[in-house]
């Protein structure tokens, strides 16, 4: 599931619907630009509060996820602890996909309940 999260963030940023880098991030979110920020679960506890405070002053949906490591690569860059997207699609369903989390499709046992 991790793998076509990282591939979606990495089609919103070919489609020049995403920002990465906590500077930029900022500025778009204070300039209300963006719809979703994506915090790395391995970013600082002072980078994950002021992106909380900052989006949710703003009423901008925030999801901690990955590491900054892989955030990067999947966009072609180096390491990243924040990224923010812009496009109205890519947004909602990044938050699907983040949001189900580990839930997988499919598996189960006929006729359990």
């Amino acid at each position: 599931m991790a793998n076509k999260i990282y591939s979606f963030i990495g089609i919103a940023k070919k489609a020049g619907k995403l920002v990465s880098g906590e500077e930029t991030c900022e500025r778009a979110v204070k300039a209300k630009k963006v719809l979703l920020v994506i915090v790395a679960d391995d970013a600082s506890e002072n980078t994950k509060k002021k992106f909380g405070d900052i989006c949710g002053y703003r009423g901008i949906e925030i999801r901690y996820f990955g590491e900054k490591k892989l955030l990067g690569k999947c966009i072609g860059k180096d390491i990243r602890s924040v990224v923010a997207v812009s496009g109205r699609e890519f947004a909602e369903r990044l938050k699907q996909l983040i949001d189900s989390g580990s839930i997988e499709y499919g598996g189960g046992i006929i006729g359990e309940s």
